[in-house]
């Protein structure tokens, strides 16, 4: 075999693994991976519209969902944020979170001191196992992690059937 063909081999290799190795990592994260883009809040100014428009992109909003025998909690990491800044609502079987997040920026003269963070308007639609009783949720907000319990429909409640064995 020549030289040729086995770096030709190698690299074919290598670029199957590193594509493998992506793609996973493109599944896994998929439903986290969330677009931000400019609001309407992004600043009286020009300096907090260029801000906005500067932080709107993609961005990781990370949630969890947990399944119980009664009920299905969403957890969706947002810091940030205000309780009042969220449009929740259950669309056929996801849960669908929009917000804004509102710009804030430090500044100081002298050794100038500037902070700026991320900012826009988001939407996360989130697959939910069973089908929910959706008028009967109730969502909290605290230290940046929006919480959502979603009681299950009757018909999806796990039932426990005792067998008597004779």
């Amino acid at each position: 075999m020549s030289t040729l063909h086995q770096l030709r081999e190698g690299l074919n290799e290598a670029w199957g693994s590193l594509r493998e190795g992506w793609q996973r990592l493109y599944r896994r994260a998929a439903n986290a991976i969330t677009r931000f883009t400019p609001g309407s809040k992004g600043g009286d100014d020009d300096q907090g519209r260029e801000i906005a428009i500067r932080s709107s992109g993609w961005g990781l909003l990370a949630a969890e969902v947990f399944d119980d025998d009664d009920k299905i909690v969403v957890r969706l990491e947002a810091p940030g944020m205000h309780k009042q800044d969220f449009d929740i609502q259950v669309l056929d079987q996801y849960l669908v979170v929009r917000g804004e997040k509102q710009v804030e920026r430090e500044r100081s003269e002298g050794r100038y001191h500037v902070t700026e963070c991320a900012y826009g308007s988001f939407e996360r639609a989130i697959p939910l196992p069973e089908e929910v009783e959706s008028a009967k949720a109730k969502a909290s907000y605290k230290k940046g992690v929006l919480r959502v319990e979603l009681p299950k429909s009757a018909a999806s409640r796990r039932r426990t059937i005792h067998v008597d064995v004779g």
